[in-house]
């Protein structure tokens, strides 16, 4: 009898139950979805590529009819799936003036709104802070 090593349970990737998962989402993990890339000033400072978008961050669109275009978040839209910012909106045809909504992932963090949760979370996804606390210890695979 040999020795079996554990394995994890192969993840589901039909397009049909991916799809189903992404749009019943709940909030929460909504909220990590939309996640958008940190600009390259900020991921030289934090050494993070991106985090959930939020409101009072700094954003750049990058693509679209809006690309380049800069502000402040004004509201993150879950349940649409959206970011909302400010003065970027268009007048309908009965001249109320809506918000225009945009795909978090085509916009570009350029000023984050922090707070002590914010500072935990960057803490946290630091790639160079790992390095740093595992320098000079020995792995298996080094060894081998």
């Amino acid at each position: 009898a040999q020795a079996r090593m554990a394995q994890a349970k192969a993840q589901n990737n039909t397009r049909r139950k991916a799809r189903f998962a992404h749009f019943t989402a709940k909030s929460d993990v909504r909220r990590k979805l939309m996640s958008a890339p940190l600009s390259k000033k900020l991921r030289g400072t934090y050494n993070v590529r991106s985090m959930p978008v939020r409101k009072d961050d700094e954003v750049t669109v990058t693509r679209g009819h809006y690309k380049g275009r800069t502000g402040k978040v004004t509201s993150v839209y879950r349940k649409k799936w959206v970011i909302h910012i400010e003065r970027l909106h268009r007048e309908k045809a009965n001249g109320v003036v809506a918000p225009i909504g945009f795909n978090a992932s085509k916009v570009e963090i350029t000023k984050l709104s922090m707070d002590k949760d914010r500072k935990g979370i960057l803490a946290r996804k630091n790639r160079s802070a790992d390095a740093e606390k595992n320098k000079g210890k020995h792995t298996e695979e080094s060894l081998v």
